[in-house]
């Protein structure tokens, strides 16, 4: 409330509205007087009003017809209605109609301090409103901003991965290219290798740049897409059929990149040693037990001897251990299996702990 809360007092008898001003003069109050609804009303158009005390009885507009306009306005100072009246129902249709308080008044002025307390009463409720309502339209508007921000981030971030999924596209066609124009074998393997990796991480960024969800990979989809492209860049007929059978898991797309690697890995490891003899199948599964994930990637092939891993050998052998780090699980061989069975199991929900061992390995 301000130092000197201006009243406005809206009432057609003269004498009245002197006794209001004198009393409400005494205890801090500017009081202006309006002899009807009319010329209350253009006054409260010129502003600086903060509370409205308003008759019923007046000639022209009467009280009630006067409260409707008021409230019409917006901004429009509390009003605490003042009538002679002791019908219930105007009190009870001016309190519906917005008015904030109704007293009875008399001819003597002694409803002079009611007046005052109920104007107090009603100037501090319209502060605490208005401050009220301030705050909810600050909050919508923050909202609306960080609506807006959040979807220029989401467009900004789709642009991203499709221009890096693009170029790693390139990169991965550039490499196809050199290793096939390459007469040593070893450095056709490498540049192969190489390619798989980059196209695995490519990947990645073309599913975030088609999903709706920029924060996950449905690995079913993606691990599909890899596969594919392992059987467009084999070397004749020299890819053995790849099988995949994997449960729609969405997974964060650092994982999945890792998850990605892995696979590239140990499959085009499967399609050099496990068939000597010519191409046969590899399964890769990947299904989900309670929070757990199970990844494996299977052949039906020569299998491994306890000495000699060519799986796990050089830079392929540190790919996949560190990609493991990365999932905080192991690649662990079945012993059952008759060809070669490389098992992974790793949490579905990154942990802290897998966050900082990720970080340390990046």
């Amino acid at each position: 409330m301000s130092a000197q809360p201006t009243l406005l007092y809206v009432d057609d008898d003269k004498a009245l509205a002197r006794l209001v001003e004198r009393g409400l003069t005494r205890h801090g109050f500017c009081v202006e007087h309006a002899h009807n609804g009319e010329a209350g009303l253009a006054r409260i158009a010129q502003g600086g009003i903060d509370v409205i005390a308003l008759d019923q009885y007046m000639p022209g507009l009467d009280g009630l017809e006067t409260l409707e306009r008021i409230q019409a306005i917006p901004g429009a100072p509390p009003v605490v209605f003042v009538t002679a009246s002791q019908d219930s129902k105007i009190a009870v249709t001016a309190l519906k109609a917005g008015a904030a308080d109704y007293l009875v008044k008399d001819t003597l002025g002694e409803f002079v301090p009611l007046l005052q307390v109920a104007a107090e009463v009603a100037i501090r409720q319209a502060h605490i409103q208005k401050a009220r309502d301030d705050a909810e339209a600050e909050i919508r508007a923050s909202r609306d901003r960080y609506a807006a921000l959040a979807t220029e981030r989401e467009v900004l971030l789709r642009e991203v991965n499709h221009r890096v999924g693009n170029s790693l596209q390139i990169i991965a066609s550039l490499l196809h290219l050199q290793a096939n124009s390459s007469p040593e074998e070893d450095i056709k393997a490498a540049l192969t290798a190489a390619m798989g990796r980059v196209a695995a991480v490519a990947q990645v960024h073309r599913r975030l740049y088609t999903s709706h969800d920029l924060k996950s990979v449905l690995l079913n989809q993606y691990l599909e897409a890899l596969l594919e492209d392992l059987r467009r860049s084999a070397e004749g007929n020299r890819m053995s059929r790849l099988d995949l059978k994997a449960e729609p898991v969405e997974i964060d797309p650092d994982r999945a990149v890792a998850i990605g690697i892995i696979v590239n890995e140990l499959v085009m490891n499967a399609v050099k040693y496990a068939y000597p003899d010519g191409p046969g199948p590899i399964h890769v599964q990947l299904k989900t037990d309670g929070g757990n994930i199970e990844l494996s990637i299977a052949d039906d092939g020569v299998g491994l001897n306890a000495k000699a891993d060519p799986r796990s050998t050089g830079m392929g052998q540190r790919i996949v251990s560190a990609m493991a780090q990365k999932l905080d699980a192991q690649a662990e061989r079945d012993p059952t299996h008759a060809g070669t069975r490389i098992v992974l199991r790793f949490r579905r929900d990154i942990s802290p702990a897998t966050k900082t061992r990720s970080a340390t390995a990046a």
